[in-house]
């Protein structure tokens, strides 16, 4: 039951803002001719609307914000690190840079299909994860702090690469680029979606039958090893799961920052360390931040739209900062 609450609540919380993010826009949609839309016996015009324009967005912006979550989640987990997250340990940089790098392609007449994103985003992801982690070793250990700062750094280099490669662009690839990477879900369509969601599905089942050892990993690593947990193999293993976690979510809608580092943090306070119950929680807390951050950015200063990965990085930056001032480096 005390699980059910937390996940309840958050659900509900997710429907609603689902309802005004379909209802909310250049035309309002009351919430009758909304669920007549939905239904498809509406008329033409607002069916086109919700299916065509608002909905595909809301399930892009709901699973690139479950993927970022669980990434982030997983990370603060095997890190023991609560201030870990894809975006501040590089591995949002990173797949960045290689979607971009896939956009500088097609800029050269080589055609890229767009279900080549999740596995150049992966790639991207994991090679930032590899740097950063060799960076911040010590005596074969990884101090958080060190590892902190690797990230920062390693974000910082990544960005100005990134930022070679797109002026490289022609201006419309450029402009392109540039809204990508700020975390924009604007013209988001069915496709992308259908694309995230087997990625997500099968990386969640993976990281589902991990959650005991996650759980273990989240201890000293003798108190793990005693407990019969190969400790190295099992992180390896997991932290794959979380940079394909991170970059899939990455590879579709860009930047969108913070999101990993606050959802995992929401959802220990609900229901606790336990991975099997805040995994999924985390999830939810995730979609229901990015869909927060998407409706803020497209309807508070309309008729301007600000991208979702913005809105996030405004609302997630204080809580990065109350975290640091708490001293709260380590998980839980």
């Amino acid at each position: 039951m005390k699980t059910a609450s937390p996940i309840l609540i958050v659900g509900l919380v997710f429907l609603a803002l689902a309802t005004l993010s379909l209802g909310t826009g250049s035309m309002n949609i009351d919430p009758p001719a909304l669920f007549s839309a939905l239904l498809g016996t509406s008329d033409p015009g607002t069916s086109l609307i919700v299916w065509s324009i608002r909905l595909p967005r809301l399930v892009l912006a709901a699973l690139a914000g479950a993927s970022l979550a669980l990434a982030g989640a997983v990370l603060q987990g095997i890190t023991r690190n609560g201030l870990a997250d894809p975006g501040i340990l590089g591995l949002t940089a990173g797949a960045g840079l290689a979607v971009t790098g896939l956009i500088w392609l097609q800029s050269h007449g080589i055609a890229v299909e767009p279900h080549w994103r999740p596995a150049a985003a992966f790639a991207g992801a994991a090679f930032a994860a590899l740097v950063t982690a060799v960076a911040a070793q010590r005596d074969g250990a990884i101090a958080p702090v060190r590892l902190l700062l690797a990230g920062i750094g390693m974000n910082a280099l990544i960005g100005a690469a990134t930022l070679v490669i797109a002026m490289g662009l022609d201006q419309q690839l450029y402009s392109a680029a540039v809204v990508w990477l700020s975390g924009s879900l604007s013209g988001a369509g069915w496709s992308a979606s259908t694309t995230l969601a087997p990625w997500l599905a099968i990386l969640a089942l993976a990281l589902a039958a991990q959650t005991r050892r996650l759980d273990l990993l989240s201890l000293d690593d003798e108190t793990a090893a005693g407990r019969g947990l190969a400790v190295d193999r099992c992180r390896l293993r997991v932290a794959a799961i979380a940079v394909g976690l991170a970059g899939a979510g990455v590879a579709f809608s860009g930047g969108i920052g913070f999101v990993g580092l606050v959802a995992p943090h929401m959802a220990r306070l609900m229901v606790g360390p336990k991975h099997a119950v805040a995994l999924p929680l985390a999830a939810l807390c995730g979609a229901a931040v990015t869909v927060a951050a998407d409706l803020i950015g497209r309807t508070v200063f309309a008729p301007l739209e600000l991208p979702a990965g913005i809105v996030a990085s405004a609302l997630g930056a204080p809580w990065f900062i109350w975290l640091m001032w708490n001293g709260k480096d380590k998980k839980g």
